[in-house]
């Protein structure tokens, strides 16, 4: 999406801009936890420990950062073409029915080594459907996507109630959710990339589905900036006019870019359902949809920001429940409300201090301008 704002360095735009966020949200945090009469060095410090401090702590941390990889380049896709989707919650949850029926269907039949791409492609095609018609609405009505998609995570909500009680839910079974997967469904856990630096992993359900988005990550990269609909995206997204004066159909590229953007968002569904859960549940997203929109948003809709942001995010889910434990002065809302200080400054505040950082940098560029002609005079 275009800027508002005068050009920066890439180092400023990309690295100490979202800094400054993060930072003044975690001052305002901790005044939070100030006001409840704890010490919030020891807050953080707690937190930090919490999230790297053990094995279990670091699985866990990359396994919620793995959700929010791919709720973030699903949202960052959709920025890119000058679309807002803030439908992930809804594409991710049909998503998980896409996996739900791969995996009952060949749990038996085939090994988790061909299951994982079967799953993959199906969580991909629900989650980009679901997309398809906000798509459509956007594209030929003029309906606002924003408006549309959210409907859509009510829309979805209800539908998986229905289908998980009356539909896939085995019978004389009081828990609404499906069978167990078998064996061929159960993705292999990355314990041996923990235990490699030294640390004990027990139960944290970190598996192969954060090497998928690593590889998606980079896959997305390829598709934005080195393919010509990478192209397109962008042109769309910086200018809809532009792009028809150049023959773009723009119809075509909201349509096929909303149902990416979907389709990323469903992949998500596989870590939770088909890597920790073993059987599809009811409310498995769990906001991830949303946290996607502030990944997206603090790693600059760039993939090498997006996994960094994940990562910090799984350290506040992480961590956050840690320092809960150890403090009980600072309940689970208080967590929620840390959360929500780094999404404000992150997303709503985003622009906050950058007039003041370009105006600061504008003026370090003013002053080296003035400054060239005389160095050269002085040179003759």
């Amino acid at each position: 999406m275009a800027q508002p704002y005068s050009q920066l360095p890439r180092w400023v735009d990309y690295g100490l801009i979202p800094l400054i966020n993060l930072t003044v949200a975690f001052l305002v945090a901790g005044l939070v936890v100030l006001a409840v009469g704890e010490n919030p060095l020891r807050a953080a410090v707690l937190m930090v420990d919490g999230a790297f401090g053990s094995g279990d702590g670091i699985g866990y941390t990359l396994y919620y950062a793995t959700n929010f990889i791919f709720t973030g380049l699903a949202v960052a896709v959709a920025f890119h073409c000058g679309l807002f989707n803030i439908g992930g919650e809804g594409q991710a949850y049909i998503g998980g029915l896409g996996v739900a029926v791969a995996c009952l269907a060949f749990d038996s039949v085939f090994p988790w080594w061909i299951n994982l791409p079967i799953a993959t492609l199906c969580a991909a095609a629900f989650g980009g459907l679901w997309a398809l018609i906000p798509a459509l609405l956007q594209a030929k009505r003029g309906s606002h996507v924003v408006i549309t998609t959210i409907m859509f995570n009510f829309i979805a909500a209800s539908l998986m109630v229905y289908l998980l009680v009356d539909v896939l839910k085995p019978v004389g079974q009081m828990a609404v959710e499906t069978r167990p997967f078998a064996d061929g469904a159960s993705l292999p856990r990355l314990d041996w990339m923990i235990e490699a630096f030294g640390f004990t992993i027990r139960r944290a359900p970190l598996n192969i589905t954060f090497l998928l988005a690593l590889v998606t990550s980079f896959l997305v990269w390829v598709l934005i900036w080195r393919t010509r609909l990478g192209y397109e995206i962008r042109t769309m997204g910086h200018s809809p006019k532009a792009a028809q004066y150049a023959g773009i159909n723009t119809t075509k590229i909201i349509v096929i870019t909303m149902m990416i953007s979907g389709g990323l968002a469903g992949m998500m569904a596989l870590n939770p359902v088909m890597g920790a859960q073993g059987r599809l549940q009811l409310d498995f997203v769990t906001g991830a949809g949303f946290v996607g929109i502030a990944v997206a948003l603090m790693g600059r809709s760039h993939p090498a920001g997006i996994i960094p942001a994940a990562i910090l995010f799984g350290m506040l889910y992480q961590g956050g429940a840690e320092m809960s434990f150890e403090m009980p002065a600072i309940t689970r809302d208080m967590i929620v409300i840390i959360q929500g200080l780094v999404i404000l400054f992150a997303g709503a505040l985003e622009h906050m201090f950058r007039p003041y950082i370009s105006l600061f940098f504008g003026r370090i560029a003013d002053s080296s301008l003035k400054a060239a002609p005389a160095t050269t005079g002085e040179g003759h």
